[in-house]
């Protein structure tokens, strides 16, 4: 990852969206540096990986045979062919939104980015021509079994209330659980890892002769403010998509708690560079460049009817890792009413990153919601999964040109 002009977290607000009197950490373009270390908090895959227990660890970021030692442990009961495709295209920078087995806006947008970068005809179809394109990664398999490791059941997971003035009483804006955790790391929802894990067994495992003691979770996880508890549990065996190129190396990455929040999305710390991207509002898309070449495409919302994307061109100011959020209902166009400094965490309006650009008040971030998505309007800046911003926060720099275009 390139140095880049941190921005210090003080608060973003959204009119639309804004960075409201951040700072500067220093004037050299870097952060203050703090040395990673493998105690993060969660259990790492290994001494040359410090992603958490459950990463893929495959060879190549997807390339090769070598594959999580428990990837083929159960044998998955079916052919996944749609999911095999968005896990292939989410590992090499085509990004297929939420991953679900199924044909949709965001897996059609992958394909076309997928398609013209492979100078195939854009048909946003998963065509044999793309498929042919494809089985270079036919080995890796749609899904995968892991294990929950002990310390995910050490997080405070906590609902979060509606009214803002609720929220800025809360340390964090966290997972709600353990569940919701699961599904951002994995880039999926709860329902479908439930789908995939029928009565709490991995799909695959024999009837009656599953890896987990119980038929299905008893959860272990207290909810004393009255929500459900999560359906599954530390030390349980589940099978998720086959999520990849989620590997951080040792001592790329200076902040620790931002390596925490890249582990617990499940994205890696070896990220393309970038000239130039390019947001399109028709296409609902952003689209990333070395040079001509087209290396990475996500889905993304932008803008609305009150909060129109700033068409033209801007630069990149810096970045704010886990950002406080400041609600300000005017701005928002909610009418007057007091305003609120929530705290930072993945559940916060703008996820857990925020990429300031020059056009005032406007920028680039995540979101509590990814299945929103390229469906739902933003407040004028541009949006995308908390995973999809995170790995984007890598790849671009202050040098990068950044089009809105409609």
């Amino acid at each position: 990852m390139r140095h880049f002009l941190l921005l210090a977290a003080s608060c973003v607000t959204l009119a639309a969206c804004g960075l409201d009197g951040a700072e500067e950490t220093d004037q050299t373009g870097t952060a203050a540096a703090r040395p990673a270390a493998p105690d993060q908090g969660y259990e790492t895959y290994g001494e040359d990986n410090y992603a958490d227990a459950m990463a893929s660890n495959d060879a190549a970021y997807g390339k090769g045979d070598a594959m999580a030692a428990d990837a083929d442990a159960i044998p998955d009961s079916e052919e996944r062919p749609v999911m095999q495709a968005q896990v292939v295209l989410d590992r090499i920078g085509f990004g297929p939104g939420v991953i679900d087995g199924k044909m949709g806006m965001s897996t059609e947008n992958a394909l076309l980015g997928f398609q013209e970068a492979n100078d195939l005809d854009t048909t946003g179809e998963l065509d044999e021509p793309t498929r042919a394109a494809l089985a270079e990664w036919e080995q890796i398999p749609a899904t995968r079994v892991v294990t929950i490791p002990a310390s995910w059941g050490k997080t405070d997971y906590r609902s979060i209330p509606e009214d803002p003035a609720e929220q800025a009483e809360m340390e964090r804006l966290g997972y709600r659980s353990l569940d919701e955790r699961l599904a951002e790391r994995f880039h999926t929802t709860v329902a479908v890892l439930k789908e995939l894990n029928p009565g709490g067994q991995p799909a695959g495992a024999a009837q009656g002769k599953g890896p987990n003691p119980q038929p299905t979770p008893t959860p272990d996880i207290a909810r004393p403010d009255g929500e459900e508890p999560s359906y599954f549990q530390v030390g349980q065996q589940i099978r998720v998509p086959n999520i990849g190129a989620d590997a951080i190396k040792p001592g790329s990455i200076d902040d620790n708690n931002w390596q925490r929040t890249l582990a617990s999305l499940g994205v890696g710390s070896e990220q393309t560079e970038v000239d130039r991207i390019v947001v399109s509002k028709a296409g609902s898309t952003m689209r990333a460049y070395q040079g001509d070449k087209l290396v990475a495409l996500f889905t993304v919302s932008s803008g609305s009817s009150e909060f129109p994307l700033p068409l033209g061109e801007w630069k990149i100011l810096g970045e704010a890792y886990n950002p406080p959020y400041s609600y300000d209902p005017e701005v928002l166009g909610k009418g007057s009413g007091e305003t609120y400094k929530l705290p930072a965490g993945p559940n916060s309006p703008v996820g857990v990153v925020w990429i300031d650009l020059s056009k005032e008040h406007y920028g680039i971030h995540g979101t509590p919601e990814p299945d929103t998505i390229g469906r739902a309007q933003s407040s004028g800046c541009v949006r995308l999964t908390n995973w999809d911003a995170a790995r984007l926060a890598q790849m671009v720099s202050q040098s990068t040109q950044v089009i809105f275009e409609a």
